[in-house]
């Protein structure tokens, strides 16, 4: 299968360019980047060849079954409409767009026209992920009652994309980041964010950009448990990961479960006592799975979860932008 790369706006989009380059699914046709900074970066920088001229031109292209999108998050929806409408798979950076409208045009036109749409949420693929999914599914802690997590960034600000502080272009902290947290306790715990208590979204820390609402928080519940996040870009610049980067508490009726992006370990507390569980792996295949799916061999990663939860973080930073 051939993929066109549209947009290097966000450096996430780089993960998914390497990928493909050592895949043997797929085979990179060429890229297109719209901002002419970000074009002459990108090429000095990773020798990418931008050959397409224009995002019509990718569009056209008969031989292209999939584009890749990594521009301004504000941009992509948009996109990816376009994309689906002229025969094109899929597949995005985080977040795939940042309102509901879009996206329900995003899902009228996947189910229409059988093409696919997947995403780079590669805490799925996490080294715990599988056995905290486990543990679940084998009652160690019980029925779940509450969750929290933290999925906290350094603003680095002065070094950040500038576009994240240009009206209309972001489109919020909580979808922004959110979106990896509530897709991964969706897949943990099969349930799906059915209501949104309260959110909130401010500004802190990008003191010279105060209309840019750099910090999110929100309580909602997944049918019957309670969740709590904090995805704020609160962190200090540090050259190593800091423990709020993504740290993850799950609490049953029997026990409780902890485990972070930084560390490859499972603490389980159920019994009276502790176990440090050891894990191995972690190997991000959103690419994979994408490709499987599109070859009628979908996995866990698939379209419908994927749009599911775009939708819910959606739903969230919905309720904050009231704030």
């Amino acid at each position: 299968m051939n993929i066109a790369f549209a947009g290097f706006r966000h450096g996430h989009i780089l993960s998914l360019y390497f990928k493909a380059i050592d895949s043997d699914e797929v085979s990179i046709k060429g890229c297109f980047e719209e901002n002419d900074k970000e074009r002459e970066k990108m090429a000095d920088a990773y020798k990418i060849d931008f050959n397409y001229q224009t995002y019509e031109e990718i569009l056209s292209d008969d031989s292209i079954d999939i584009v890749a999108i990594g521009d301004y998050f504000a941009k992509r929806g948009k996109m990816s409409i376009e994309a689906l409408k002229r025969g094109k798979h899929v597949i995005c950076d985080k977040p795939i767009c940042t309102s509901l409208d879009e996206l329900s045009e995003i899902e009228k036109l996947s189910a229409e026209k059988n093409l696919k749409v997947g995403c780079m949420l590669d805490l799925r693929y996490m080294a715990q992920t599988e056995k905290v999914k486990e543990l679940i599914l084998q009652g160690e802690i019980g029925e779940i009652v509450n969750i929290a997590f933290t999925g906290q960034h350094c603003l680095d600000y002065g070094n950040r994309a500038a576009w994240y502080f240009e009206e209309g272009k972001h489109g919020g902290t909580i979808n922004d980041i959110a979106i990896h947290g509530v897709d991964l306790v969706r897949y943990l715990t099969g349930k799906d964010f059915t209501k949104v208590n309260c959110a909130k979204a401010w500004n802190a820390f990008a003191t010279k950009e105060p209309d840019f609402k750099d910090c999110g928080q929100f309580m909602a519940e997944m049918e019957d448990i309670s969740v709590m996040a904090d995805v704020s870009y609160a962190a200090p610049k540090c050259n190593k990961t800091l423990p709020t980067y993504w740290d993850f508490y799950l609490w049953g009726k029997n026990g409780m479960i902890n485990f972070k992006c930084a560390e490859k370990v499972i603490h389980l507390y159920n019994n009276g006592e502790e176990k440090i569980i050891e894990c191995e792996g972690g190997v991000s295949k959103y690419l994979d799975d994408f490709v499987a799916e599109i070859k009628g061999d979908g996995k866990c990663f698939d379209t419908t979860e994927t749009l599911k939860s775009q939708r819910q973080v959606l739903m969230i930073q919905q309720e904050a932008d009231k704030c």
